[in-house]
């Protein structure tokens, strides 16, 4: 019996993690300045976020193709493929169409797709919960029990820079015009899938200290979860908030990474993402 576990690049991993997980990453591609970069293994987040700062334009994504997953899906019998959001990327009903395409060859194998409505480490969550899962149960008990933690989980995130966001039309014309002015800097969470504003603050350590308060008025069971926090070129940063949490909230493991192609553009240098 194979099993096997499958995400889009948008999930963030520590190297321990991505090597316990056994997962395999399907790469987007971002486009910065007319040039594709490939969101894989030889991704270089300096260069890209130069690129970005240079670049006029706004940077975009474009979500793997059915046959990059189904690539991923050929020697198992099943497999959990895990997507962002379906309202972010077409990156889920790609996936939903490889899982179509495929099982018309092989019906045998049984392929289940998770639309994380979420992204970064809300995403890699999600599958450090199926390896755990995947330990204990079948695939049909799996599925609904990921599926479960999936409407459980909290993504929650602080950007320095909205400059992505403004562009991709995030935020109104006239909220771009206030926070650029004003230095309001929003705190910003997942809500069935999509991009809802929680508070805002003037300044990014005051947002942050209400991204703290927030996690610990709604956490529920944090002895059994995890709290995974990532970060765009800014450890010291992301240790600040890990060091304000972990002290109030007795999560059971707390989690730090850099983040790779796809959140690096979307959360820009400074920016924090929280899930738990």
């Amino acid at each position: 019996m194979v099993r096997r576990l499958v995400a889009d690049s948008c999930a963030d991993f520590t190297a321990e993690k991505k090597k316990w997980t056994k997962v395999r990453l399907v790469p987007l591609t971002l486009t910065v300045g007319g040039e594709d970069v490939v969101d894989n293994d030889s991704f270089n987040q300096k260069d890209f976020l130069n690129k970005m700062r240079a670049c006029g334009e706004c940077p975009r994504s474009a979500c793997p193709s059915p046959e990059s997953y189904m690539r991923e899906f050929e020697g198992a019998d099943e497999v959990f493929v895990v997507t962002l959001s379906r309202h972010l990327s077409g990156s889920y009903q790609s996936a939903v169409l490889a899982k179509q395409l495929y099982q018309e060859e092989h019906p045998e194998v049984k392929i289940e797709v998770v639309d994380s409505q979420s992204a970064s480490v809300g995403e890699s969550l999600l599958v450090l919960k199926l390896r755990s899962l995947l330990e204990k149960y079948d695939f049909e008990e799996t599925a609904k029990k990921i599926a479960a933690f999936r409407d459980s989980m909290q993504t929650k995130f602080v950007l320095e820079d909205l400059d992505v966001f403004i562009k991709n039309g995030r935020l109104t014309h006239i909220q771009a015009i206030l926070c650029n002015a004003l230095n309001i800097k929003p705190l910003l969470a997942g809500e069935n899938g999509m991009i809802v504003k929680l508070d805002q603050a003037r300044g990014v350590e005051r947002t942050l200290k209400k991204l703290v308060e927030s996690v610990v008025a709604d956490v529920k069971e944090a002895t059994t979860r995890t709290l995974a926090i990532a970060h765009c070129n800014h450890p010291s940063r992301a240790e600040a908030v890990r060091q304000m949490i972990m002290s109030r909230v007795p999560f059971r493991e707390c989690m730090v990474v850099d983040t790779g192609g796809v959140s690096t553009m979307y959360a820009n240098e400074g920016g924090i993402i929280v899930a738990y």
